[in-house]
């Protein structure tokens, strides 16, 4: 008997999927994708609540979900996209076990991303992404799109040629991040120890907020912009063109490495009493 289910869907329509989920793919043009993950063992479940153009496809096998265009593959989906891929919109909300590995791309969509704790890969052309309390090991790669990253405590790695990137309460293991022009933002939680965080951009603009007491070894380059640094125990050299600020604060277990060309470079501190926050609700942002 074969286990795979395939559904074309051209309209709202809800899904309960039958059979265990241990995959997710999802892949759309316009629109929004939500996923989040559930405590439900192996049960998924899939709302389209708008679509138009043609028909997507639904369909499980062996344990993987696919939500997608059958002409947008995942593999080129950064490329050039042609302009009748672009006709089409869609609507898509699936909840999954927190465990599934998710898979989302989208083209001119936003995403938002949550409670997953297997690994996490999204791709988008334009569209912003939201990534909140995901556990597991993520990447992410964009074009143009901004990701904003919550409670992200897996492994995070980031490239963009013009997105930008916010990460608030960051306390995954490793940050790495690459972009052309995206700019950086990072606000890395006080619990989070022996952090490496590794940053480099050309042109975009990198701020940093450390904890007062912070635990890091600190390497950060400008080629010719600005450098604001809050800490008396890194110094700064240079004064005209490159700018470096380095040394180390506590006992120096983490890793931060930032380098930039004509992008601004920021190191802020948390205030003390920030740090004592229990409630990440509790916490401001940057």
């Amino acid at each position: 008997m074969s286990d795979r289910t395939e559904w074309s869907v051209s309209e709202p329509r809800t899904l309960e999927i039958e059979g265990d989920v241990t995959a997710l793919e999802v892949r759309v043009v316009g629109g929004a994708v939500n996923v989040v993950g559930t405590a439900d063992r192996g049960r998924a479940r899939v709302e389209i609540g708008e679509v138009s153009g043609p028909p997507l496809t639904v369909r499980r096998e062996a344990g993987r979900l696919v939500v997608t265009y059958e002409d947008l593959p995942w593999k080129n989906l950064l490329k050039k996209i042609g302009r009748k891929v672009w006709n089409r919109t869609a609507v898509v909300s699936v909840a999954v076990p927190a465990a599934t590995r998710v898979e989302v791309g989208t083209v001119g969509a936003s995403a938002v991303i949550s409670g997953i704790s297997g690994r996490t890969e999204l791709r988008g052309v334009t569209g912003d992404s939201t990534l909140v309390g995901l556990t597991g090991p993520v990447r992410a790669e964009t074009v143009s799109g901004r990701v904003e990253g919550q409670a992200v405590t897996g492994d995070l790695s980031f490239n963009s040629v013009s997105g930008d990137l916010t990460l608030v309460e960051g306390a995954g293991s490793a940050v790495r991040a690459e972009s052309v022009s995206g700019d950086m933002v990072l606000d890395l939680d006080p619990a989070a120890e022996g952090t490496d965080v590794r940053l480099s951009t050309v042109s975009g603009e990198v701020a940093i907020r450390l904890p007062a007491t912070g635990d890091t070894t600190v390497e950060a380059d400008t080629t010719s912009s600005t450098v604001t640094n809050a800490f008396e125990d890194l110094r700064v050299d240079g004064q005209w063109g490159a700018k470096r600020i380095t040394g180390r604060l506590g006992s120096g277990t983490g890793t931060l490495k930032v380098t930039t060309i004509t992008g601004g470079l920021a190191l802020l501190r948390r205030p003390p009493s920030e740090d004592r926050f229990d409630s990440p609700t509790d916490k401001k942002v940057l």
